[in-house]
């Protein structure tokens, strides 16, 4: 290309940047989480092959198992305060509604802390019949208790990290994940040393797999307790003294947060069905060997996802924000950029593993842990779509509209579950990877392009929301 066209490109990009407010403050607001899952992406690449170079592919498959079962057992609880609090709490901020804000985030954190609760008990009801299910082995079971102990220790971190983006402050939230990250690989590299050269090195399986667990419940730990002090001290700074004391029945358009916080349960209950519980199926379906590829893959596709997650946030910020201001333009531009920087990330990181993940994986893993390396790239495509079009359900949120992306996932979701409970026994692990790519790339794709042609048909009529 021409000297020229290539100054032409970059006048243009100048411009563009110096032009778009909008694009600008989503990056700045991104820019603070992205820094840290840059860090924290690589840490956790390497925590990840110290663990399997101590404990094999199938047990790495088991400590899968039991992480995503825990956390899904919350999650089908969880009426995803975060969302809940970030929604309704900046604007009672800005409109200096102090008592509404304080009523707002006490509901939020009692009814958090009381799911989280509840969401314990029934994984302790329910540790048996998952460690014969899903691990096949009946002494698992106390390991599937125990890492369940994060569930208390992270008691209201939905509703402090809802505060915490409310506030702008994402610089917290990156800080406190970087040193999570630090935490679990310390731990683990500890573990390394100590039962493998160590005066632990013949110690019971059961011990090892339990050290490992150990790093992860301190890590949340310390993420749970982090993200409550430092909203506590936001929400001191930003309400009157004493705001804990505001009563609930302060709390206005209580039916319209109930219903926004079913919708947001609802939505979370049909990914935790037809995305999250992945590895589970695939431990019944399949082995914990099939599982441990799986949580391998996931182990490089996470960047994917720590790089652009930080997107989503700011970005529902800005949306709601021209949506409520009618402003159709912008906010087509804005999501129109956001898409191509995500375009960008998502096929130079596919094509970066494509062309090395075929010899770094059993390097990194060990040969046994080759198998891997192709349901990397069907998953990054699957997973790379989805983070592309991150913004799909932001923007029906914030057209007060959550049941079409519900609707569409549902739908898609069931012919998912169907083709997996049909073809995984026969086809194995590839298979399951290819039909969960595609349960991404139809449903999302059916979403985005309903919003799109929602945020146009109102600009060429100039319909308000509702």
């Amino acid at each position: 290309m021409p000297g020229g066209g290539i100054v032409s490109i970059f006048q243009k990009l100048s411009t563009t940047w110096k032009e778009d407010h909008l694009l600008r403050r989503v990056v700045k607001n991104s820019s603070y989480l992205f820094s840290s899952n840059v860090i924290s992406a690589v840490l956790s690449l390497i925590q990840t092959f110290i663990a399997v170079r101590l404990i094999g592919v199938a047990d790495w498959g088991l400590v899968a198992v039991i992480q995503t079962f825990a956390s899904n057992i919350n999650r089908f609880l969880s009426f995803r305060m975060s969302e809940v609090v970030l929604r309704n709490l900046g604007p009672a901020l800005a409109d200096n509604k102090k008592k509404d804000a304080a009523a707002l985030v006490k509901a939020a954190g009692l009814t958090e802390a009381l799911t989280s609760i509840a969401a314990f008990l029934i994984l302790l009801l329910l540790t048996p019949w998952a460690s014969r299910v899903f691990a096949k082995d009946l002494s698992t079971a106390p390991l599937f208790a125990f890492y369940g102990f994060i569930l208390l220790s992270n008691l209201v971190v939905e509703t402090s990290t809802g505060v915490l983006q409310a506030t702008h402050r994402f610089d917290h939230l990156g800080r406190v994940n970087l040193v999570q990250s630090i935490i679990t690989l310390s731990m683990i590299g500890a573990t390394y040393v100590l039962f493998r050269w160590g005066s632990l090195a013949n110690a019971p399986h059961q011990i090892v797999l339990g050290a490992i667990l150990l790093a992860y419940v301190i890590a949340k730990t310390y993420m749970g307790l982090s993200f409550v002090i430092v909203a506590l001290h936001e929400l001191n700074c930003s309400l009157d003294p004493g705001w804990w004391r505001i009563p609930l029945r302060e709390l206005s358009n209580k039916r319209s947060l109930v219903t926004f916080a079913l919708n947001t349960n609802l939505n979370g209950t049909v990914n935790l069905v037809f995305r999250d519980n992945i590895q589970l199926y695939q431990a019944a379906l399949l082995s914990l060997t099939d599982a441990g590829y799986f949580k391998i893959a996931m182990t490089f596709i996470i960047p994917i996802t720590m790089i652009l997650d930080p997107f989503i946030a700011p970005t529902y910020a800005e949306i709601s924000r021209t949506i409520a201001r009618f402003e159709w333009k912008p906010t087509l531009r804005l999501l129109k950029r956001i898409t191509a920087i995500a375009s960008g990330v998502v096929l130079a990181y596919w094509a970066v593993w494509a062309l090395t993940g075929w010899w770094i994986i059993p390097t990194l893993y060990k040969p046994p842990a080759s198998p891997a390396y192709p349901l990397l790239l069907i998953l990054i495509a699957g997973y790379g779509f989805a983070s592309i079009f991150q913004w799909n359900r932001s923007l029906f949120l914030s057209f007060g509209k959550a049941g079409y992306p519900i609707l569409i996932s549902t739908l898609i979701g069931v012919i998912e579950l169907a083709l997996m409970s049909y073809l995984v026994p026969t086809y194995g692990y590839l298979m399951l990877a290819f039909i969960l790519s595609g349960y991404f790339i139809v449903s999302i794709g059916l979403i985005t392009l309903r919003g799109l042609w929602e945020v146009r048909r109102r600009q060429k009529a100039m319909v308000y929301p509702t």
